[in-house]
């Protein structure tokens, strides 16, 4: 029999459901043609491509032997305590990118290359990359941000046009060429908002993002754009009265990490 709380939390996100009206492809061409935006930002695992990709590059690169033995047991034990709730989600990804500390760069990015044309471009969203194809046509400034690490967020994004400089992800200094374990930048949650703030975008035009830990950065925006949306997210929505998107080949795909 379910669970009290699992019964809520399905009646929550029913009437969500209701409450938070579902944009059409057609809707959301025609919703981005009247905004007319100067600048996109767009979160990408989950919203231009299904799934998490910092944490299958993670697994993928522990596999091939990127990352040291030392190094896959302690992510592994920081990440069952993630998934337990008792390490935040600020704290994991950028643990997620120190891992890589004290290898070539150009091995990582090597790395992320490989795995972003075999793990993640054919698990792009069709409709999200034809609004980034009318947005690049229309001259529209276009940003990416998100918690994954820099390395593959510049490579699954490429093929969008997108420059390492209009990329905002978790990221680590990088010293002589070598990886080092020094933050630089960890957006999520408020972080991706001052992040964006921090760039000269206190309040982007429109902004696409399918998670909780995108809520910020879509309350920022002149016009939010929840696309493929968590059932966290989709309760915001309807609290915020906000349309949203699902692409077809996110049907019945759980949107988020946990919920969220």
């Amino acid at each position: 029999m379910p669970s009290l709380w699992f019964v809520r939390r399905i009646r929550r996100v029913s009437t969500a459901q209701v409450e938070a009206p579902r944009w059409s492809a057609a809707d959301l061409e025609r919703l981005i043609e009247e905004l007319n935006p100067g600048t996109a930002v767009f979160d990408c695992d989950g919203t231009i491509w299904s799934g998490d990709a910092g944490y299958g590059f993670m697994v993928w690169s522990i596999e091939q032997g990127l990352v040291s033995r030392s190094a896959s047991d302690w992510i592994d034990t920081r990440h069952r305590g993630y998934m337990a709730g008792k390490v935040s989600e600020l704290e994991i990804c950028g643990e997620m990118v120190q891992i890589y500390a004290g290898l070539r760069e150009e091995e990582v990015r090597k790395g992320a290359a490989e795995f972003v044309r075999t793990h993640v471009l054919h698990r792009v969203f069709d409709e999200i990359a034809a609004t980034i194809e009318r947005l690049r046509a229309t001259n529209t400034t276009l940003w990416a941000v998100s918690s994954t690490n820099n390395w593959v967020i510049a490579e699954g994004v490429r093929q969008f046009g997108i420059p390492e400089e209009r990329i905002l992800a978790a990221q680590v200094k990088v010293e002589n060429g070598f990886v080092t374990d020094t933050i630089i930048d960890v957006p999520t949650d408020e972080g991706k908002a001052a992040s964006l703030q921090g760039a000269g975008l206190p309040h982007p035009d429109a902004v696409f993002g399918n998670s909780i830990h995108d809520l910020a950065m879509l309350e920022i925006a002149r016009k939010p754009f929840p696309t493929n949306p968590s059932p966290a997210l989709l309760e915001a929505c309807a609290r915020n009265n906000w349309g949203y998107f699902r692409p077809a080949a996110a049907e019945g795909v759980h949107a988020g990490v946990a919920g969220e």
